[in-house]
């Protein structure tokens, strides 16, 4: 395989630059989290979060604004390819990082599909609630058919669902099969499934120190997350897949096909 990452062999071992950067981006993010954090809560809570502001809802536009913000006060710079579906509409993305999710947010309003752990990881965890995370417990069917009709009412209330068909982060290098389960509540719902190509690095290319390393936990990542050089944040908004009866499959290799022509790697 041609991957077109950066291989972390080619990556510098000491970085002189990364105690300055947790200096200066680390009150920073405290500052957004503590007097921020608070204020989208705040702009949620009814009747507020119903006002509307310009297109959007202040609930969804405070949304946007703290995780848009969130995302940048860790170094990256936003790029955004190609436009998002309005209304009631899927995205499947691949799955790189736990920022995925606020990247994102950034774009708009999606209830996600996540994997229950989410829950607990502080901050992160506790603003995917508020913002209508789906939580799936891997592993149990019960719990995917529940997520199935948790999404499929969402889709049919006109709202937008994000999923990860990988099933959890990847290594960044490779988009591995996306299950096809979950694309049953497009069907179900009758509404367009949009891939969205997910990259962090520099010059299109995908910076291998943004995924989890094997059994990393979610604190290391994030501290080595922080002190990283500034790099892009690349959401590629792709050209829908249209539902079709009995053809989820067929929608989630469709998906994943058009996220790896825009990444340029694909299968191991």
């Amino acid at each position: 395989m041609n991957s077109t990452a950066d291989s972390p062999e080619t990556m510098p071992r000491k970085d002189a630059w990364r105690p300055l950067r947790y200096l200066v981006r680390t009150p920073f993010v405290l500052l957004h989290v503590f007097v921020g954090l608070p204020m989208t809560v705040l702009a949620l809570s009814p009747p507020l979060a119903g006002i509307p502001i310009g297109r959007k809802r202040l609930g969804h536009a405070m949304t946007s604004w703290w995780s848009g913000t969130f995302v940048r006060l860790f170094g990256f710079r936003i790029r955004v390819f190609g436009k998002a579906q309005a209304g009631a509409v899927m995205y499947v993305a691949n799955h790189l990082s736990w920022l995925d999710i606020e990247l994102m947010h950034s774009q708009r309003a999606i209830s996600f599909v996540a994997k229950s752990e989410i829950e607990r990881w502080p901050v992160v965890g506790w603003l995917a609630t508020r913002g209508g995370t789906i939580y799936h417990r891997r592993g149990s069917n019960d719990s995917m058919a529940n997520v199935v009709a948790q999404a499929t009412d969402r889709l049919r209330d006109g709202l937008a669902v994000g999923i990860f068909p990988e099933g959890g982060t990847g290594r960044g290098d490779v988009v591995r099969t996306f299950h096809a389960r979950i694309f049953q509540a497009a069907l179900d719902a009758e509404v367009p499934v949009q891939p969205v190509a997910l990259r962090y690095g520099r010059n299109g290319r995908q910076d291998l120190s943004m995924p989890f390393a094997a059994k990393e936990p979610f604190f290391v990542n994030l501290l080595r997350v922080l002190g990283n050089p500034s790099m892009d944040a690349e959401v590629h908004f792709l050209d829908v897949v249209e539902p079709a009866p009995d053809a989820r499959r067929r929608m989630a290799e469709q998906s994943r096909a058009r996220i790896v022509d825009t990444l340029g790697y694909g299968d191991p």
